[in-house]
């Protein structure tokens, strides 16, 4: 899951783009950058780190111009190279920059095509690298000495039937705008939005609407499916759709953990979907668990919580903040290799005793992935005099494996493949486990946006709306995904750049 943003304004936009990337930083730890345009020169600064960490004050001067793109990433695959930090940046044609959410399916056949037939050299392992070698040669085939809107627009379409996959985008033509457009089934979100200053309209496109809150743009609304927003320089804003075949459905997942609840997607609430989505856990005990003895609810910080106080709510029981957070440790879900998630919990989190001892607690997390950071969680629980431990999940059982842009684990590693509710349970070492039915997450989260029909659910349902994943494909993301490829990798990145920096 990775953060974009993009800004044309009357002023510099550096620190609005520094910012932006802190309120989507939650999106992604591993990565940042930022490019800014002045004239027709670009500034680029990205590295490994955190927003705070990577851009110095004197990095920032050096990042001149009235528009620029921003990015945030984990990756999607386990690589912690810094050479696939993002923005991305093509010299030809006209100097594009490219910051990309999401994961395209057919990476492997589009690399092909971009060697064989486009003549195009791909320098990382990463997709959104290809992404901007097919908007570039794109382009490139219009020849055309001076750009159009509507060149920019047709260069989108060519996009849409050449991609497969998720994708939500940001491009910087260089001296000419800023272009964001979303794949056509809209599964990562982008949202557009105008600030009105005494110099004229300023326009900005992020990842979720908090970025745009926060800087003081008014949302338009979201990027249809399908659809490019271009935003020239000067600050003309033009809008069309670019895609033959739309089908919207967003990936519901956004909404159980990883958008921020003060965002709205999609015109859905992000903190009342979250609110659904525990009241429809409180309807699940009543009728399967009427005679529970449910001492008190305890959130596991921070995604859950307003879950979990509304289930407490409609339970009638004692809602309490049962574990301390350490703010300074990141989100154990999107940290590379298995070694440093067990190491993270009991670093992260450390529970107030007075608040289990001699009870019978209820936990509530929005969802269990690998469980291993569950079972830690448990066990605390239980060390700090828990009576009973049960568990509860704003999500169903996750099974499958994620292929749009969420570095879900291979799915041998998913304590949910394969294993019953009451097998997830014992080897998560609770009394009782609590999951949400997918037909109550579907409605918890649609009921913000009766107009959109679907979601993609395939971490839960193992359908997958793009048509195009199959077994083979399933197979080949288990290989780069699972733990110790990934240990691999990284230990052969950080040789190359302990050389590098030598």
């Amino acid at each position: 899951m990775c953060g974009i943003a993009g800004i044309v304004a009357h002023q510099n936009v550096n620190q609005d783009l520094y910012d932006a990337l802190t309120v989507l930083q939650h999106r992604g730890q591993d990565a940042a950058g930022i490019v800014t345009c002045q004239g027709n020169r670009l500034h680029l600064r990205k590295d490994n780190g955190l927003t705070r960490d990577v851009f110095t004050s004197s990095e920032m001067l050096r990042l001149k111009g009235t528009m620029g793109i921003g990015h945030v990433r984990y990756p999607t695959a386990g690589c912690t190279s810094s050479a696939e930090a993002q923005p991305f940046y093509v010299n030809s044609p006209f100097g594009l920059t490219l910051a990309h959410n999401g994961n395209l399916t057919n990476a492997e056949e589009l690399k092909k095509q971009l060697f064989v037939d486009d003549q195009r050299h791909i320098n990382t392992d990463s997709d959104s690298e290809v992404l901007l070698n097919i908007f570039a040669h794109e382009l490139q085939q219009l020849r055309k000495l001076r750009l159009s809107v509507d060149d920019v627009f047709k260069a989108v379409a060519a996009v849409h039937r050449r991609c497969r996959g998720a994708y939500a985008a940001v491009v910087m033509i260089a001296g000419f705008g800023i272009l964001g457009f979303r794949d056509p089934h809209g599964i990562r979100p982008a949202v557009f939005g105008k600030r009105e200053t005494d110099q004229g309209s300023e326009f900005m496109i992020a990842s979720e609407s908090v970025a745009l809150d926060v800087l003081g743009f008014d949302v338009i609304r979201d990027i249809e499916p399908g659809e490019a927003v271009f935003i020239e320089a000067s600050g003309q804003l033009h809008t069309r759709q670019c895609a033959e075949n739309i089908e919207k459905t967003p990936c519901i997942f956004e909404f159980v953990y990883f958008a921020r609840p003060d965002s709205i997607l999609d015109n859905i609430s992000v903190y009342k979907a979250r609110l659904r989505m525990g009241e429809k856990l409180a309807e699940k005990i009543h009728r399967t668990w009427p005679d529970h003895d449910i001492d008190v609810v305890i959130p596991i910080p921070d995604t859950s919580r307003t879950s979990a106080l509304q289930m407490a709510n409609d339970l009638g029981v004692k809602f309490r903040e049962g574990f301390i957070k350490n703010r300074y440790i990141g989100r154990t879900f999107i940290m590379p290799g298995q070694q440093m998630r067990k190491k993270s919990v009991r670093q992260k989190l450390n529970p107030i005793g007075l608040e289990f001892n001699g009870k019978n607690v209820l936990l509530v997390d929005d969802s269990v992935v690998r469980g291993t950071t569950s079972q830690q969680i448990i066990q605390m629980a239980r060390d700090a005099g828990a009576k009973k431990v049960y568990f509860a999940s704003a999500a169903p059982p996750v099974r499958f494996p994620n292929v749009y842009g969420i570095d879900m684990p291979a799915a041998h590693e998913l304590i949910a493949h394969n294993r019953t509710e009451q097998e997830i349970c014992q080897e998560m070492g609770a009394d009782r486990m609590i999951y949400q039915d997918l037909d109550d997450l579907i409605d918890a989260v649609r009921k913000g946006n009766p107009e959109i029909k679907g979601f993609d659910t395939s971490c839960f349902s193992n359908e997958y709306c793009t048509g195009d994943v199959n077994n083979a494909y399933l197979e080949r993301i288990e290989a780069l995904r699972n733990d110790d490829a990934q240990a691999a990798r990284n230990a052969e990145n950080f040789i190359i750049e302990m050389s590098n920096s030598a």
